[in-house]
């Protein structure tokens, strides 16, 4: 069956990215919406992209016809997750096609164009991919917060948020970036507590604009962003120990890390071609050009 529209969809703990294309692949709107990430829940990552489709639609123009005539591929947070991926993938709300992958393969597509290479993804979470001459495919990383998602928001946060709790005690010594911390979590010890109570992997992620914007003047702010340029290091070397493949660092992150990393990585990381989204309409392009010649 050809499909009218292709939407290619980008999700995480943060937000919801598509592009939308007509049949031939031509882009014709972006859009944008909440959290897609499968940890928060499989009905919330569909609620989120038909939000973000619509908007594209809207941004292009035209009214959004019968899901049934859309081919949608989806690039997620969790789909590493075997039974997530089989409860969205049967909450399909009436695309007439979908496939799911990782959101580290649909930004390796996009940041590669589908050539072989590496990707690291900072984002709410982390992710590391590399996609080699052979087909083969590696994962490094992407184990989920808090366990994983080292250098990303959520772990940049999270360490933010210990840094106060050692102030409040009285282990560590007060300065801008603790009141800073503080403030964003309430203002008081108690506060805190209530905000702990709450906090999941965006909540955590909200706060490393402060790691960032401390870092240049605070040495626990600046020690936590070098933590973070070390474990892209270390990524880096478990995706690609030759050293010989491109390496593009992706995410809404990666500026901001890629100023503390090492010297070394530092001089073969390059800036990705496109985003997740991209990579995700390719990803549905090729799932359908398979299933065409089966």
């Amino acid at each position: 069956m050809a499909y009218r529209y292709l939407v290619g969809a980008d999700g995480g703990g943060t937000g919801t990215r598509v592009v939308l294309a007509d049949a031939a692949g031509k882009e014709l709107g972006r859009g944008s919406a909440g959290p897609s990430g499968l940890a928060l829940g499989r009905d919330k990552a569909w609620q989120s992209i038909l939000q973000a489709t619509q908007q594209a639609f809207d941004a292009a123009g035209m009214a959004m016809p019968p899901l049934q005539e859309i081919a949608v591929g989806c690039g997620l947070a969790g789909v590493h997750n075997i039974h997530w991926t089989k409860e969205f993938v049967a909450l399909n709300p009436g695309f007439g096609a979908v496939y799911a992958e990782t959101d580290a393969y649909t930004t390796l597509l996009g940041a590669l164009d589908g050539k072989p290479g590496a990707i690291i993804a900072l984002g709410t979470g982390s992710v590391g991919e590399v996609l080699l001459a052979s087909g083969q495919r590696r994962e490094v990383g992407g184990w989920g917060f808090p366990v994983s998602d080292e250098a990303s928001g959520a772990w940049l946060g999270m360490r933010a948020v210990n840094h106060l709790q050692r102030v409040l005690d009285g282990r560590d010594l007060a300065n801008p970036f603790s009141g800073a911390v503080l403030a964003h979590c309430g203002g008081d010890k108690d506060a805190v507590f209530a905000w702990l109570a709450q906090a999941n992997q965006t909540r955590y992620a909200e706060l490393a604009p402060l790691v960032i914007r401390f870092a240049a003047e605070v040495d626990v702010a600046r020690a936590i962003m070098l933590d973070a340029g070390a474990e892209v290091a270390i990524m880096a070397q478990a995706l690609d120990p030759s050293g010989e493949l491109p390496i593009a660092l992706c995410g809404g992150l990666a500026a901001a890390v890629a100023v503390y990393l090492p010297a070394q990585l530092a001089g073969r990381v390059q800036k990705p071609q496109a985003d997740s989204a991209a990579g995700a309409m390719i990803l549905i392009q090729q799932y359908l050009q398979h299933r065409q010649h089966q």
